[in-house]
């Protein structure tokens, strides 16, 4: 199991019951083990952040930005959070909204070819 924060839960267990439009839209295609048999969590404590959906058995992390990711301190914090996950040897995919609503194959090809690379 990887490290998390126990004081994350309940920010996390919020976070599902408030999931914008564009995450509601992923997780009907990422739940029920929908991508090759791999299941996905959704709003998981990882390290000292909660990420928005996490595949333990590939380490696959998939993050959907909203507009304030865009703004440079976002931008750079973003990163750094990229950079402590990828140090658990997890992969970060990042989507933003528009892409998941109006490109939700392209975003679930993406996905599924991650998934598969990591299988192997």
């Amino acid at each position: 199991m990887l490290p998390y924060r126990y004081q994350l839960k309940p920010c996390a267990r919020r976070l599902r019951g408030d999931m914008t439009e564009a995450e509601q839209r992923l997780w009907l295609r990422l739940r029920r083990r929908q991508i090759q048999g791999v299941r996905f969590y959704r709003q998981k404590p990882l390290a000292s952040y909660v990420v928005d959906f996490y595949a333990a058995a590939v380490r696959l992390v998939v993050e959907v930005d909203g507009g304030q990711h865009f703004e440079r301190e976002a931008w750079a914090a973003d990163r750094r959070r990229e950079a402590v996950l990828r140090t658990m040897g997890l992969r970060v995919l990042r989507f933003d909204n528009r892409q998941v609503l109006l490109e939700t194959e392209a975003v679930m090809a993406t996905i599924w070819e991650a998934v598969a690379e990591r299988i192997r």
